[in-house]
């Protein structure tokens, strides 16, 4: 059997995500606004709560698409209060609106949010070269740059440490360990 990242041996679910998915580049938009959501939704609680609530996310959410979340209202908003399958956190979820509307802009500006959040990493994934969980930090100097221009732009949810895990996820940096079977591969 194959080294994983220890992180992800508590869940099946948390496998497959580690196996398929995390720190693989990502340059599609809509991929990069579900994390973005998912990442927001995530703060102060685990990773697996939100992985087993992605489906959720995608139905009570318009399929995760930001030009139909941003028109979620009042009504929309309390009818999501009461959606088990989702983080039932009021500032959470209009982060999500907000956020929508914000990303919107971006892509307006950059013309993707691909371009404009690999701008960040210089349009390359940040290779690391960890051998311990406890090597790999909660935020980066790139993090920090990230957050705050996220923030200037209006997004909500979007500390350093969120980005950080953002970036891990999209694979603009490739935190696996170094003996993990997806260090290279990714």
């Amino acid at each position: 059997m194959s080294f994983r990242c220890p992180w992800c041996l508590s869940d099946p679910i948390y496998v497959e995500y580690h196996d398929k998915e995390w720190g693989v580049p990502v340059h599609d938009d809509k991929k990069l606004f579900e994390f973005l959501i998912l990442e927001g939704a995530q703060a102060g609680l685990s990773w697996l709560t939100i992985l087993k609530r992605r489906q959720g996310y995608h139905e009570a959410f318009c399929g995760l698409e930001a030009k139909k979340v941003v028109q979620l209202r009042g009504p929309d908003i309390k009818k999501l209060m009461k959606n088990e399958r989702i983080i039932r956190n009021e500032a959470k979820i209009k982060a999500a609106i907000t956020n929508a509307e914000a990303f919107i802009n971006i892509q307006a500006e950059f013309g993707s949010f691909d371009a404009y959040s690999w701008r960040f990493v210089n349009g390359k994934p940040i290779v690391n070269k960890w051998k311990t969980l406890k090597q790999i930090p909660a935020t980066s100097k790139e993090s920090d740059v990230f957050s705050k221009d996220l923030k200037q732009r209006g997004f909500k949810f979007v500390g350093s440490t969120i980005m950080y895990a953002h970036m891990q996820a999209v694979g603009m940096i490739n935190d696996h360990l170094l003996d993990c079977f997806r260090y290279n591969q990714v």
